[in-house]
């Protein structure tokens, strides 16, 4: 349960309601509601900052690169903010049904939190990264082959990472990469082991890699 604990410290952490100052720890970004403009159009950095009491609220958010964990035995049901999901299962292009697992790295852009809670609010985790990494994660891995994905793994986690980045990108947030730990195959309900040897990855230049999980 501790290690689950851990994971609810998430992109928001804190309101600060009364006060004349708002103190933003290194790697967090604040942002401030004013009762009569409204979320003001900007970001405040580290330091101490001046704010007028109770007129003004601010919310600070970390801006640090945080781990989206896709792993067996995760249940997002429990608190849908917490960072990470359930293994994704999707269909390849030659009709192998497989079973991922991963990590997303991403963090707040720190120019644009403000944007983040006006437009999407304090639950973005199960807003936005949720069903769009589910979306995104399926689409591609449904568009290469079994074979493809086991041994172009690099290209495959580039791929996925521009994919998100430029989804995320839309609503504030920053893709920094996408790790693949684990694919299996599916065959009758049962996951297949994959042989030590399938698990290598064949040494490759980039460029070909790429080209064959582009075409």
């Amino acid at each position: 349960m501790a290690d689950f604990d851990k994971l609810i410290v998430s992109f928001l952490v804190d309101e600060v309601v009364g006060g004349f100052f708002i103190s933003v720890p290194p790697g967090h970004v604040a942002c401030v509601y004013d009762r009569g403009r409204g979320v003001l159009p900007k970001t405040w950095g580290p330091g101490l900052h001046l704010k007028i009491p109770f007129w003004q609220v601010a919310k600070l958010f970390n801006a640090r690169v945080l781990e989206y964990t896709i792993k067996e035995g995760f249940n997002p049901d429990k608190n849908p903010e917490m960072l990470g999901d359930k293994p994704i299962r999707a269909v390849t292009r030659d009709g192998k049904r497989i079973v991922m697992e991963g990590s997303i790295l991403s963090k707040v852009d720190k120019n644009r939190a403000n944007e983040v809670w006006e437009n999407v609010g304090d639950n973005f985790v199960s807003k936005i990264i949720r069903p769009v990494s589910r979306s995104r994660i399926r689409s591609v891995l449904s568009e290469l082959t079994y074979d493809e994905i086991v041994n172009h793994r690099t290209a495959v986690e580039k791929r996925l990472k521009e994919i998100l980045d430029k989804e995320f990108d839309k609503r504030g947030l920053i893709c920094e990469g996408f790790l693949l730990s684990d694919i299996e195959e599916i065959q009758n309900g049962l996951e297949v082991p994959q042989k030590d040897e399938e698990r290598e990855v064949k040494e490759k230049p980039v460029e070909l890699e790429e080209q064959k999980v582009e075409g």
